[in-house]
C-alpha cells in the first residue's frame, strides 16, 4: 500500500527549492525499502518540507499516483516487479502527461539510461548515485529540465520498431494494461479474473481489446510484443495459450 510521509528535516547543501514556491509533491515507487530510505534522505536536502508518497509494488504505484494526479515528480525503479521496464514509464507518460518521471536502477549502461529518456522520462538516476548529485539531479528536474549522469556518451534514437510498440502501448487503458502485465507472467484468464474480481468474459473483451491495438494474433505474441520495452528484451518468455481462451 502506498505510505507518506511528511518530510521536515534535512541539511543544505544545494540551493533549495524557492521559498515563495509552494512545495512540491514527490512519489517515491520503488520495491527496495533502503533505497526509498535513500531518496527521502536526498530529497529532505534540496526540499526538506516536502510531502513525500511511497509505493513498493506496481498496483501501489497506479494507485499512488491516480491519488496525487498534481504531484510534481516521480521516481520510478526501472526494474521493480511489475513494471516491465519502460513499459510502465510509457503507460504513465501517456495517462499523465503533466508528471516528471525520473527513472531509477542499478543498471547503468548508457543503453539502457538512453531508451528511458527516448521513452519520456525526465532524468535517469543510477542507484549508485551519492546523495548530492541525487540532490542536484532532483532540483534540475524539478526546474524543468532533464538530468542524465554526466558523461553519457552519445547514442542514436532506439529503433522505429521499439518506438512503435511504445506507441500502440500508450493507447491501451489502465485495466488493459493491467491484464497484459499479468498476462506477461503467465496467469491465464481465470486467474486475472479472479484477481482483478471481474467475469471471464470482461477478461476476454480486454485481451481483445489488448490483441487489436497491439496489432497482435495471440496472447504469445502480444508477450512478445510488448517486451520490446523490456530491459532485456531477448530474456522475455512468452505464455502458453489459454485453453479457455475465445
Amino acid at each position: 500500500m502506498p505510505t507518506h510521509s511528511d518530510i521536515t528535516t534535512g541539511n543544505f547543501t544545494l540551493a533549495p527549492f524557492p521559498h515563495n514556491a509552494a512545495m512540491p509533491t514527490i512519489l517515491i515507487a520503488d520495491d527496495h525499502p533502503l533505497f526509498r530510505e535513500a531518496l527521502r534522505h536526498a530529497v529532505a536536502r534540496i526540499l526538506p518540507d516536502a510531502q513525500l508518497f511511497e509505493a513498493d509494488s506496481a498496483d501501489a504505484l497506479y494507485a499512488l499516483v491516480d491519488a496525487q494526479p498534481d504531484a510534481d515528480l516521480l521516481l520510478l525503479d526501472l526494474n521493480m516487479p511489475g513494471v516491465q521496464g519502460y513499459g510502465a514509464l510509457v503507460h504513465l507518460r501517456a495517462l499523465h502527461p503533466q508528471l516528471p518521471v525520473v527513472m531509477v536502477s542499478g543498471r547503468e549502461e548508457p543503453a539502457v539510461i538512453r531508451r528511458a529518456l527516448e521513452h519520456g522520462a525526465a532524468g535517469f538516476i543510477p542507484k549508485s548515485t551519492d546523495a548530492a548529485t541525487i540532490g542536484i539531479a532532483l532540483a534540475r528536474v524539478l526546474e524543468g529540465e532533464r538530468w542524465s549522469p554526466p558523461g553519457l556518451p552519445a547514442a542514436g534514437s532506439i529503433p522505429a520498431e521499439e518506438r512503435d510498440v511504445a506507441r500502440r502501448l500508450a493507447e491501451l487503458t489502465p485495466q488493459q494494461f493491467r491484464v497484459l502485465q499479468m498476462l506477461a507472467t503467465g496467469q491465464l484468464n481465470k486467474q486475472i479474473a479472479y484477481a482483478l474480481n471481474v467475469s471471464e468474459a470482461t477478461i476476454k473483451a480486454h485481451m481483445t481489446a489488448i490483441l487489436r491495438k497491439l496489432g497482435a494474433n495471440n496472447r504469445t505474441q502480444a508477450v512478445l510484443i510488448a517486451g520490446k520495452l523490456a530491459v532485456d528484451p531477448d530474456s522475455v518468455v512468452p505464455p502458453g495459450e489459454d485453453p479457455d481462451q475465445a
